[in-house]
């Protein structure tokens, strides 16, 4: 890239986790980025400091407020509608999807279908929609560059996917892995959200407490590279070292290493195919590597991981009833509604009663995740009064 050639970008939840590192990263490429937009949910104050630093085209916020929000000269976007106006832009060269939730899948469908590249760090887009996605982006010869770090290392390991005989998705074990069942069963959210490696949002950290989110990791790996659910495999390796690694047809495994740091798959997605000097660049060191440990995780312990293989296996809608039923349990943990380990039980319920539809359209998969979290709402109201 020259100075006359910077790409274009729009960043979807610029003012959550990753949003805030991949405008670092930008500051540190600042010649090679310019941007188009940014939303930032509710945090107007921080989305106005970005605004100003960053002095985008349009920015989006996540409703109306009561009195009128002043950006200047920049045009503002209003919800869902609004980001969905970002991610008809071509102007953009490429846009990085790190909105959580549900709100994440139109706008990414519309920036497939206006011919622009994703980065994406929304876990329920392809969770939710993986099979309708994918075969858009395949359509519209849209690259879907991914930006959790396991994921994007798998991204980087892969020449030819044909001559893959296995996916290898590490996981740290979170903040539980030492401990018992008991210990996790009483654990209070504060507990759960000190995570070891990753500084994370709320429900990603509870979910990495879990497993569940290594689980949704399987799910989207399984759409992002086409490979059956039996031929991905995770292993705990609480040093975060090797993000993730792939067995080819002979045998050879190749992993990719790093510091545990998301500011390297996020300059990795939004500069591929190209790679610069970045924030953490010449930062690892095999010499000061005392030991890498790699266990099975514990099925039993872990039970929200084989829910997400079993919600994969039987696939249609499924994935979204797991999706849905575990977000909806997160967030009443987080209210101190419910125990941690209550969030196992509670998917496990919504999964055996609920009627998967095998091919479900976009429209299909928006009600019944809607539908989904009533029933887990009302599910848990329920539990609560035995």
């Amino acid at each position: 890239m020259t100075r006359e050639e910077k790409r274009k970008i729009s960043i979807l939840g610029s003012t959550g986790s990753i949003g805030t590192q991949a405008l670092e990263v930008i500051e540190k490429l600042q010649d090679k980025f310019e941007i188009v937009a940014l939303s930032g949910g509710s945090n107007i104050d921080l989305l106005k400091e970005q605004a100003r630093k960053f002095k985008p085209k349009y920015v989006c916020i996540g409703k109306p407020a009561k009195e009128e929000v002043d950006f200047g000269n920049i045009k503002v976007l209003y919800g869902e509608e609004g980001l969905e106006q970002i991610c008809s832009d071509k102007n953009n060269d490429i846009i990085l999807v790190a909105v959580s939730g549900k709100v994440g899948l139109k706008p990414t469908l519309t920036a497939i279908d206006s011919g622009i590249d994703i980065a994406l760090a929304n876990k329920e887009t392809l969770v939710m929609a993986g099979d309708i996605v994918m075969q858009k982006a395949k359509n519209k010869g849209v690259n879907i560059i991914p930006v959790d770090s396991e994921h994007c290392a798998i991204h980087q390991c892969i020449k030819d996917i044909s001559q893959v005989d296995k996916l290898i998705i590490t996981a740290s074990g979170g903040p539980f892995l030492e401990k018992t069942i008991e210990d996790m069963k009483n654990a209070v959210p504060d507990q759960a959200l000190a995570h070891p490696r990753w500084n994370m949002g709320k429900k990603i950290t509870i979910d990495s407490a879990t497993l569940v989110n290594k689980g949704l990791e399987v799910i989207e790996a399984h759409h992002l590279f086409n490979m059956d659910y039996d031929d991905i495999e995770v292993v705990i390796h609480p040093q975060s070292i090797v993000h993730s690694a792939i067995e080819y047809k002979d045998g050879s495994v190749i992993a990719q290493l790093g510091i545990p740091s998301m500011h390297i798959p996020i300059q990795y997605a939004i500069t591929y195919p190209k790679r610069f000097e970045g924030i953490k660049s010449h930062s690892f060191s095999f010499s000061e590597i005392a030991h890498l440990d790699f266990s099975k995780p514990d099925l039993e312990k872990f039970k929200g991981l084989k829910l997400a293989y079993d919600a994969g296996k039987i696939g249609g809608s499924m994935p979204v009833c797991f999706n849905a039923s575990n977000e909806e349990a997160v967030f009443a943990y987080l209210r101190n509604e419910i125990k941690l380990y209550d969030i196992y039980g509670i998917i496990s319920e919504q999964m055996e009663s609920f009627n998967p539809i095998q091919s479900p359209s976009l429209d299909d998969i928006l009600n019944i995740d809607e539908e989904v979290r009533i029933k887990t709402r009302e599910y848990m109201k329920r539990i609560a009064t035995v």
